[in-house]
């Protein structure tokens, strides 16, 4: 049986290969199961079949000690599980300890969120004349059409978009694709950025992905973060803005105006309905803030 660093390596490639876990989830697990390696090997174990409840519960207490938040102490617990879970499945262990331990409940923060007079300035700011005005409004139209993520957005290669018939094809966390429709303002300007903006940006270079940067090249993350930003400046937004803003907005939006939960998290891209959820909530406190303003009696 080899050590404990050998179990881990394999449990990570388990997950990368078997699950298509995101690269931010591996990185979080190995960071989190490679403090607890350490914390074992202090302990005087080698094998993880001398694990008990009580190393388990040392180990979070020490963790919780050292003054992590909570959310991170949870993530840390459920590491732990997939870990122990993997190596019973596997033969290496007889028995799971942490099977008798509890996920804690963290609250999840209410995202950020555009009302619909905020994104309404936001869309009309950029400068269409120009061919970067008019990708970053095709751009922005598009993430609030859709609710595409950032990373999908970037990644999209130009046959991803069906113009004809309204739709795009991203793919999204554990490399799940999945089939968007897009609405008619987002296709408009899509088709305006394809014809008069793209071509200009390309200076003459081949590339498969569809919103271009400097000299033809993928659009970074961080020129997106920055474009809305300044957007959102120049539009008088004076919430703090990020990169899903607008994909926050989205469904909160929707789900505002009688859209399923279901239809949401499909368009979305949750794997676990849950997550589509904190939506919800975000769509109750405008409600509740509707009602405090406008109501004679509140």
């Amino acid at each position: 049986m080899g050590n404990l660093h050998t179990f881990l390596d394999e449990f990570l490639n388990a997950m990368t290969v078997e699950r298509g876990v995101a690269d931010n989830t591996r990185a979080a697990y190995s960071r989190d199961l490679g403090r607890y390696l350490v914390f074992l090997e202090k302990q005087g174990l080698s094998s993880p079949g001398d694990v008990s409840l009580a190393h388990l519960q040392a180990f979070l207490a020490g963790l919780r000690a050292s003054g992590l938040a909570p959310r991170s102490v949870a993530r840390a617990i459920s590491a732990l599980r997939s870990f122990h879970r993997f190596l019973a499945a596997e033969g290496y262990v007889r028995s799971d300890p942490t099977s008798l331990l509890r996920l804690p409940r963290v609250s999840r923060p209410l995202p950020n969120v555009l009302s619909t007079d905020e994104v309404e300035r936001l869309l009309k700011t950029p400068d269409v004349s120009k061919p970067r005005g008019l990708r970053d409004k095709a751009m922005l139209e598009l993430v609030y059409a859709t609710g595409l993520r950032v990373s999908e957005l970037l990644s999209a290669p130009l046959t991803a978009l069906d113009p004809t018939v309204g739709f795009i094809r991203c793919l999204g966390k554990g490399a799940k694709e999945r089939i968007v429709p897009v609405g008619s303002s987002a296709l408009q300007w899509l088709k305006e950025y394809l014809t008069r903006g793209r071509p200009s940006l390309a200076a003459e270079r081949e590339t498969p992905f569809l919103f271009l940067g400097r000299d033809g090249r993928r659009l970074t993350r961080q020129a997106f973060w920055k474009s809305i930003r300044s957007y959102a400046g120049k539009a008088g937004v004076l919430k703090r803005i990020t990169p899903h803003t607008l994909r926050h907005s989205f469904a909160t939006h929707l789900l505002e105006r009688g859209a399923d939960l279901r239809s949401v998290q499909l368009m979305l891209g949750h794997a676990d309905i849950s997550t589509t959820q904190i939506y919800t909530h975000v769509s109750r406190a405008r409600l509740r803030e509707i009602h405090e303003r406008f109501h004679p009696r509140s």
